[in-house]
């Protein structure tokens, strides 16, 4: 199994912080400075060097005045329907799925 870093999945991810960060008006700068970190940080994630955590996520998101779930619920929907089935990653098995991984609530 590949890293998640270097997956197709991830590089969707990468794809949307960036053009989010675009759109927002700020540079990598920018949004460093808003983390309260440096700018090598923001440039690490988008260049695919760095995985970004899920907290981490969140912390951008809202840097950008983004809400973080709503992003996050649109990745898996987008990665689901473009996915291979759940049975050939070999981790997702039928236990699993009934015990609600995978599943989201609807608001």
């Amino acid at each position: 199994m590949q890293k998640s870093i270097h997956s197709p999945e991830y590089g969707k991810v990468l794809t949307l912080l960036v053009a989010m960060r675009k759109r927002a008006g700020m540079t990598q700068r920018d949004l460093a400075r808003k983390l309260g970190r440096e700018h090598s940080f923001v440039w690490r994630i988008e260049r695919g060097e760095r995985r970004l955590d899920l907290i981490e996520f969140f912390w951008v998101c809202r840097a950008m005045d983004r809400d973080a779930a709503a992003l996050y619920h649109g990745l898996i929907d987008e990665l689901l329907a473009t996915a291979p089935k759940a049975d050939s990653y070999g981790t997702l098995k039928a236990a699993d799925k009934g015990a609600g991984y995978g599943k989201r609530k609807k608001p």
